[in-house]
């Protein structure tokens, strides 16, 4: 599991540093409140560590994906 959650992040992390600044901002943002939000929720099944690592990467990536639409509209690749 540990290794799958660091392959997740080292993608989303080169894959954002080779695209448009809205993308960027959205992976930072969507990181950190990815992380926020499984870190409350993982807390209350006592693995608030695990949670935070999983939300901030699916928000990081949500993020990202988010950045990259409204980058390719403004003509940013």
């Amino acid at each position: 599991m540990k290794h799958i959650l660091l392959t997740l992040i080292a993608v989303v992390s080169f894959s954002s540093c080779a695209s448009g600044p809205n993308a960027q901002r959205g992976a930072v943002i969507g990181g950190l409140g990815g992380a926020a939000v499984g870190g409350i929720i993982g807390n209350q099944s006592g693995r608030g560590l695990e949670g935070a690592l999983i939300g901030g990467a699916v928000g990081a990536a949500g993020g990202t994906a988010i950045g990259n639409s409204k980058d390719r509209q403004r003509g940013y690749y």
